[in-house]
């Protein structure tokens, strides 16, 4: 038996695939400025968590996503911080 011949395709429409080549590109990454960013107080003895589980997700999703080092994401996290005009502290590698 022969192997069937894969399809080929002709584009037609270079504009409309230039631009979606363009697009799978494209990142957005947005952070809401109504987030908690800081932890809430617990209420129980001891030291209080200086930052919220979202903001902790976050930077590790970063990590993850873009495959850093700790402190590389820190960083990252931080200047897109700056970039966006929030002024928050970012959870540090230790965190």
């Amino acid at each position: 038996m022969s192997r069937p011949k894969p399809p080929t395709y002709k584009t037609r429409n270079w504009p409309a695939y230039n631009e979606a080549l363009k697009r799978r590109g494209s990142l957005t990454i947005w952070f809401d400025p109504e987030m908690s960013w800081d932890a809430a107080p617990s209420g129980r003895r001891g030291r209080q968590q200086s930052y919220s589980d979202a903001a902790i997700q976050t930077c590790l999703s970063m990590k993850v996503l873009f495959g850093m080092a700790l402190r590389q994401t820190t960083g990252f996290v931080e200047s897109l911080l700056q970039l966006v005009g929030l002024n928050w502290a970012v959870p540090d590698f230790s965190t």
